[in-house]
C-alpha cells in the first residue's frame, strides 16, 4: 500500500507540472485550469446544465456558478430557460465561445504532441496502454464498458502471465500452474481450428479485463478453458459474457456437449457455470499444483 501511494503521488507531482496544471494562466491563456475543464465540458456536452457539470468535477456550486457567469459576462456562453434554479438551465457556446474552445483545444494537442515527440511507435503504444490501465484501476467503477473480442497476436502471452500471476498470489499455485497455462496458450495456437475453436477477450477501457478459450475437446465434445477476470474488473458481469459466448460459438458449431475442468476454490467461477447450466459430473483430488486439490469435471448438454 506504501509503495503504490508514494508512486502515485510522485507521478501526480511529475504530471501536474507536465500538463501546466499549476501554471496560474493555463497554456498562456487567462484561464486557470478549472476554468479551461468546464468550457471542455460545456464544448463536449449537449445543452448541460450546471449541476450536470458540477457531478462530472465534483466543484463547489458556488465556484462553478462564478465560473460560468464569467463566460456569460465574455459572451461565451448563452443560458437557456429552466425555471427559478440557474443550475438547471440549458449552457451552449456561442460563436465567440466556440473559437476560444478551438484555440484552447489547439494548444493542449500541440503541448501533448510535444511531450510524446521523441517516443517511436511501440513506445507511443505502450504510454496508450499504460495510461488506459491506470484509469481502468483507478476508476472507482466509473470507467467504460467492457467489450467482449476474438484473440488477436500477443493476446495468449499476456492472458499466460495474467492468469499465473492471480493463481500464484491466490492459491499458491506457481511453477506448474504457468508451466500448464504455457501449454494450454501454445497448443492453442499451433491446432487452431477457427470453426471448431475460439479465444474471447474483455477489455475495459483498452485493457485486457478477462479472458476464455474454447477448444476441440474430440468425440463432438467443447471444452471451455482459462476464464478469469481481472479483480479490478470483477462485479461487472464479464466472466458470464465470457462463458455464454463460449456455450453460443459451441451450439452453433454443432457440438453436442461442452465440458470444464475446474477446483472446488475457484468458488467465483463455479457460479457462474452453475447459472449458465453446467453440472459435475466427476470429482477427484490431485497435486499437480503441488499441494492436494479438488478438481471437478463440470458439463453441459447442448443437443
Amino acid at each position: 500500500m506504501e509503495d503504490a501511494i508514494e508512486a502515485i503521488r510522485r507521478f501526480n507531482r511529475f504530471y501536474t507540472r507536465l500538463a501546466g496544471a499549476l501554471d496560474a494562466r493555463f497554456l498562456d491563456t487567462d484561464l486557470s485550469l478549472v476554468e479551461a475543464r468546464v468550457l471542455y465540458e460545456i464544448a463536449t456536452r449537449e445543452a448541460p446544465v450546471a449541476r450536470e457539470i458540477q457531478a462530472e468535477l465534483g466543484v463547489d456550486a458556488g465556484y462553478l456558478s462564478r465560473i460560468v457567469g464569467k463566460m456569460q459576462k465574455r459572451g461565451w456562453i448563452s443560458r437557456g430557460r429552466g425555471g427559478d434554479d440557474a443550475r438547471l438551465r440549458p449552457i451552449a457556446l456561442t460563436s465567440e465561445g466556440r473559437a476560444a474552445f478551438a484555440a484552447l483545444d489547439d494548444r493542449q494537442r500541440a503541448r501533448v504532441e510535444d511531450s510524446i515527440a521523441g517516443l517511436g511507435g511501440p513506445d507511443q503504444s505502450t504510454l496508450v496502454a499504460a495510461l488506459d490501465t491506470t484509469r481502468a484501476l483507478l476508476s472507482g467503477g466509473q470507467a467504460d464498458d467492457y467489450a467482449i473480442r476474438p484473440f488477436r497476436t500477443g493476446d495468449m502471452g499476456m492472458v499466460t502471465a495474467r492468469q499465473a500471476i492471480l493463481y500464484a498470489e491466490g492459491w499458491g499455485w506457481n511453477a506448474p500452474m504457468e508451466a500448464l497455462l504455457g501449454e494450454v496458450t501454445s497448443g492453442f495456437l499451433k491446432n487452431f481450428k477457427p470453426d471448431r475453436e475460439q479465444c474471447w477477450i474483455a477489455e475495459r477501457a483498452g485493457v485486457m479485463a478477462g479472458s476464455i478459450s474454447l477448444v476441440d475437446a474430440g468425440g463432438d465434445v467443447a471444452q471451455l478453458r482459462l476464464l478469469y477476470v481481472e479483480p479490478w474488473a470483477r462485479g461487472l458481469g464479464i466472466g458470464e459474457a465470457l462463458v455464454r459466448r463460449c456455450v453460443d460459438f459451441a451450439s452453433d458449431a454443432g457440438y453436442r456437449e461442452i465440458m470444464l475442468w475446474t477446483h472446488s476454490v475457484l468458488t467465483s467461477a463455479r457460479r457462474i457455470y452453475d447459472a449458465v447450466g453446467f453440472r459435475i459430473t466427476e470429482v477427484s483430488t490431485h497435486t499437480e499444483f503441488g499441494k492436494p486439490e479438488q478438481g471437478e469435471i463440470w458439463r453441459m448438454p447442448l443437443r
